[in-house]
């Protein structure tokens, strides 16, 4: 099935060091998954930017970040090429799992609730001994 995702920050931190001033070294974020049906799932998570892997010939000035930028930092980081920090297949996993519960929903039947069961609980009966 295909979904469309729609990525949202939720917060973030910043950090200046050594001539280096408000580097974003913490995000948050979510990532909503939408199917054909128009059910969401979605992923909470944080990704972290050392300032030690700031390279400050490239450096964005916080003032001038968007949140484009911002997010496609976080897309490279968990999704991109590198195999140590790439984690999609976790974060569909968890999606999917959220959808397919909306699609086909556990329930729990208690004791008393069940088919042969001569009375409830909720109506008065007593428990027989």
């Amino acid at each position: 099935m295909a979904y469309t995702y729609d990525w949202k920050l939720t917060g973030l931190k910043k950090q200046s060091r050594n001539g280096i001033e408000g580097a974003v070294v913490q995000t948050y974020w979510k990532v909503i998954a939408t199917d054909e049906d128009g059910d969401t799932g979605e992923f909470v998570g944080g990704t972290p930017f050392p300032i030690t892997s700031v390279d400050p010939e490239n450096f964005t000035p916080y003032d001038e970040l968007t949140e484009a930028d911002v997010l496609e930092w976080i897309k490279n980081y968990v999704s991109g090429s590198n195999v140590s920090t790439n984690y999609w297949g976790h974060i569909s996993n968890v999606i999917e799992k959220q959808l397919e519960e909306k699609k086909s929903p556990i329930v729990s039947i208690g004791e008393f609730e069940f088919p042969w069961s001569t009375g409830s609980l909720a109506s008065g009966s007593t428990i027989p001994y």
